[in-house]
């Protein structure tokens, strides 16, 4: 069954693109599930992130008097500790559509994360650089980090972002690295116990069906 871009109309006249990109993690278990080695267990993670936004910038200095608090003592009450500052802060609450792998003979250990990236994971600077953090992080546990990027509405490159974060590049991007494409990332230890890393990247074009097309 060809992909089609459920970003834009017509497939998005009837389904919204979080309806299709729910139900992705299940069905891609489902098929793990048929050809996993004994062991190893797909399990789906579906999380949406917080839709708002806030004020970063924005400060407030609270003038009321601070709540009294029990003075375990003797009994009397004692004025709590004001902030020194209170600010309005996002903490982005990122939206999650995973398939983890875990190696159940190892006490469920995760091995691998396949993450479908989703619009709010690549719309603004913060975001991005959080989805990075957390991507990097995997890696340096030695999880085996798979990306599959078909945003069209959002031209952020999360696979260029990470290799900047780890001080790295690959040849396979251009100056303009491609928005939508799969990746699949993994450590390894070298000679000399040095870690590498590898990366198995392929560019992705919309058509009447998703076609595959590699570099080079």
């Amino acid at each position: 069954m060809p992909l089609r871009d459920h970003f834009r109309s017509p497939v998005n006249n009837t389904h919204s693109w979080d309806e299709v990109h729910s139900q992705w993690p299940g069905e891609i278990v489902r098929d793990l599930t048929a050809i996993l080695p004994a062991g190893f267990r797909a399990a789906p993670k579906v999380h949406l992130g917080s839709s708002f936004e806030v004020d970063v910038g924005g400060y407030d200095l609270d003038s009321r008097d601070p709540d009294p608090l029990p003075d375990p003592s003797n009994g009397h009450t004692q004025a709590a500790l004001s902030p020194t500052l209170t600010v309005e802060a996002e903490l982005a609450d990122q939206d999650e559509y995973e398939v983890r792998i875990y190696d159940t003979e190892r006490g469920r250990q995760l091995v691998a994360a396949i993450t479908i990236v989703s619009p709010a994971n690549k719309d603004r600077p913060n975001t991005r650089e959080v989805f990075t953090g957390k991507a990097a992080a995997l890696l340096q546990q030695g999880v085996c980090v798979s990306l599959v990027d078909l945003v069209t509405v959002r031209q952020a490159n999360l696979y260029a972002e990470l290799l900047t974060l780890l001080d790295r590049s690959d040849p396979a991007l251009t100056p303009t690295p491609p928005s939508l494409y799969a990746v699949t990332i993994r450590t390894r230890k070298g000679p000399k116990h040095r870690t590498l890393l590898d990366a198995w990247f392929y560019p992705m074009t919309w058509a009447n069906s998703c076609r595959r097309s590699r570099s080079g």
